[in-house]
């Protein structure tokens, strides 16, 4: 596409924070500016789009599919138009860690631990980018990436991380009207927050020991977005305690029942080229800040892969 065909940047970027933060509101207060212009932006641009991209409800805004996945690629554009800002911003003799990363764990965990993180290395700069789609990692995007799959998904793999425990978590408002206490068996036929097909709330079932067969209606692409989504009682998520451990601390959501069973890891993918000193530092923090933090986790792998 040329880009005189490119959609008003502040369309896109009022989009991508109602869509980030789930409502008009919120996104007027993150841009700075009012709510009505923040409509505006929206309908300018699925208007220019031709497609849907927003359904509004007094709770809030949800994605369409086809808003999902324009969410998925505009977010991933921003950051990358805010991270080359930066670094040409910079001196030239700054040392850049550049992290490709799956969203959820980007905003939930990584994230809030960056200025920390920086204090032990005050001279290294940290630019982190939200994907959920990767499965490997080129030397010329990033220097390493986090990811979430099954062994044998992803390409490149460094390291395993944690296999953690996924259950299924919504809020306490949400809980409250549902009748009695729920059984996985009962699970199917309440309100289930997507972020695929149906395929990872398909494989939970049926890691607990109930084959049924869910489909999506509505695909958020982000587990970031399904979180987001629960907490403000849209239905009921699988969660990690990665994830989701300080809102189940505070009390923002709540596991809707007991069960819980280990599906994917979170794994480092490198390049085909050797790590970076910073990269191998940044690798051995994580690893250790996780384990510490979630010592019930499974570990799959405590050595570094060939």
């Amino acid at each position: 596409m040329a880009i005189d065909r490119l959609p008003p940047l502040n369309a896109i970027r009022a989009f991508e924070a109602a869509a980030r933060l789930g409502s008009y509101v919120a996104a007027s207060e993150a841009l700075h500016v009012t709510q009505p212009a923040i409509g505006r932006h929206v309908k300018n641009l699925e208007g220019w789009l031709g497609v849907r991209l927003l359904e509004r409800s007094p709770r809030g805004v949800t994605l369409t599919l086809p808003g999902a996945h324009y969410y998925q690629a505009v977010s991933q554009a921003l950051q990358i138009v805010a991270d080359a800002s930066a670094r040409l911003a910079g001196q030239d003799n700054q040392r850049w860690l550049r992290i490709l990363c799956v969203p959820a764990f980007a905003s939930r965990w990584l994230t809030p631990r960056i200025d920390s993180l920086r204090k032990l290395r005050p001279d290294l700069k940290i630019a982190i980018e939200p994907n959920a789609s990767f499965t490997a990692v080129d030397a010329r995007q990033a220097d390493l990436g986090i990811a979430y799959g099954l062994p044998g998904e992803l390409s490149g793999v460094r390291e395993v991380l944690l296999r953690p425990a996924v259950f299924a978590v919504c809020s306490p408002g949400f809980l409250a009207q549902l009748p009695g206490p729920l059984t996985v068996a009962d699970l199917p036929a309440n309100k289930l927050i997507h972020v695929d097909d149906g395929t990872w709330w398909n494989s939970w079932f049926a890691a607990n020991g109930l084959l049924v067969r869910v489909k999506s209606d509505a695909s958020h692409m982000s587990n970031d977005i399904v979180l987001n989504l629960a907490e403000r009682g849209h239905g009921i998520a699988l969660a990690t305690e990665v994830l989701v451990k300080r809102e189940l601390e505070q009390g923002t959501l709540v596991r809707c029942l007991d069960q819980a069973v280990p599906l994917e890891s979170y794994q480092v993918l490198t390049p085909p080229q050797a790590p970076s000193e910073d990269a191998l530092w940044f690798i051995n923090w994580l690893q250790s800040s996780l384990r510490e933090a979630f010592p019930q986790a499974r570990v799959e792998s405590a050595r570094v892969l060939p």
